[in-house]
């Protein structure tokens, strides 16, 4: 940390510590934010020249911000799990009746969805395995999925 930058850290700490507590869920995740809000104030320069009150509503816009992407990135995630979840108890059919299921589907997809839910494997390893990104995996998952779901309605 440069000079500038940690006598402002020494000046401000105190405030950006209780912030970050009041708006964060635990102590761990209000020392991140301040950490990350003191990293991007190194790449801002001009934030040593501005009054104290502009320099601490910054670091606190900086927090918040960080907040709402971490929240709006931990929503997505949970969305995309459940939308992922696939029970065969769920869908009431025995393995023989998913296997049936599966022929209705392009042998890719068919491969993705055994790999996944039959053994286990994470997108990320699929991924490897098939040399393609895991969000392309994901993705494809998905589609899967969604077919099976529609296959599912039209036969009930």
């Amino acid at each position: 940390m440069n000079v500038g930058v940690s006598d402002l850290y020494e000046k401000l700490k105190d405030d950006l510590f209780r912030f970050a507590k009041s708006i964060a869920r635990h102590g761990q995740e209000a020392n991140d934010l301040v950490q990350d809000a003191m990293v991007k104030s190194l790449n801002e320069p001009q934030l040593l020249g501005l009054p104290d009150y502009k320099q601490r509503a910054w670091f606190f816009r900086v927090m918040k911000n960080r907040l709402i992407d971490d929240r709006r990135k931990e929503q997505r995630l949970t969305q995309w799990e459940e939308d992922l979840d696939f029970s065969i108890q769920e869908a009431g059919v025995s393995h023989l009746e998913v296997t049936e299921l599966l022929s209705h589907l392009p042998q890719e997809l068919s491969d993705l969805i055994f790999k996944r839910y039959w053994l286990g494997l994470s997108s990320q390893e699929i991924g490897e395995q098939l040399k393609i990104p895991a969000s392309t995996v994901r993705y494809k998952l998905h589609l899967a999925i969604k077919k099976l779901r529609t296959i599912l309605e039209e036969e009930k």
